[in-house]
């Protein structure tokens, strides 16, 4: 998946045209959709490409069913909620894209987001006061999102190995902070590159500015196994 983290309407759709036909989906996250809305997904989607829409969803679990029911309609494939949201807000999702995309003739993947790619261990002891290690908490969370009804989960490949342990075959987990070996890391702290990452036990890759950055994002595209 190409994440499309950029503010414009232009920007995105010119990343869009320059990886039409590779068979790549597409991810437009918070700051995408916070400067162009629905019409971006179904431009996207005119062009061919399944959309992730990436907005991380965490609020009281009548807020999360009503508004994850509007994005079905508008046509993304996969959309995602926080797993720190709990097993009620989980199963109300899942429950309602289930119905809504049923309706529509098509139903999307739902994920659960674990623990942010951009947080180290560290990070998560001091600054979130969890008591049990970062992998621990992600496979509880995992294992929990199984049980809610999701499809799957959003987690470092570094946790892929575990999780797969403690899941069913087909549970998906679709892994950012991945770095090809000529890229520089940036703001991620866990990360692998996506040979390592599918070897894992990673389902999707989501990889951004190393495609989206660069001056020839198709090319990227198809280096990223360098």
């Amino acid at each position: 998946m190409a994440a499309l983290d950029v503010q414009g309407r232009e920007e995105a759709l010119a990343i869009a045209r320059a990886l039409q036909g590779s068979g790549c989906w597409l991810k437009v996250g918070l700051e995408l959709y916070a400067y162009t809305g629905p019409a971006m997904i179904h431009e996207l989607k005119a062009l061919g490409f399944p959309i992730f829409l990436d907005l991380k969803l965490h609020d009281i679990p009548t807020t999360v069913e009503r508004a994850i029911r509007g994005f079905v309609q508008c046509g993304v494939d996969m959309i995602n909620v926080h797993c720190s949201g709990g097993y009620d807000m989980m199963a109300r999702a899942a429950s309602a894209v289930q119905e809504e995309g049923s309706k529509l003739g098509s139903v999307p993947k739902v994920i659960g987001v674990t623990v942010l790619t951009s947080m180290s261990e560290d990070q998560f002891r001091l600054e979130m006061g969890v008591q049990r290690n970062l992998r621990e908490h992600v496979v509880e969370l995992a294992k929990l999102a199984e049980k809610a009804g999701l499809d799957g989960v959003v987690a470092s490949a570094r946790e892929a190995k575990d999780i797969r342990k403690n899941t069913k075959a087909n549970f998906l987990i679709v892994t950012p902070g991945i770095r090809p070996a000529w890229s520089d890391a940036q703001d991620q702290a866990r990360v692998l590159t996506p040979t390592e990452a599918l070897a894992a036990g990673s389902s999707y890759l989501v990889i951004g500015r190393p495609i989206t950055r660069s001056e020839d994002p198709r090319q990227a595209l198809e280096r990223l196994w360098e």
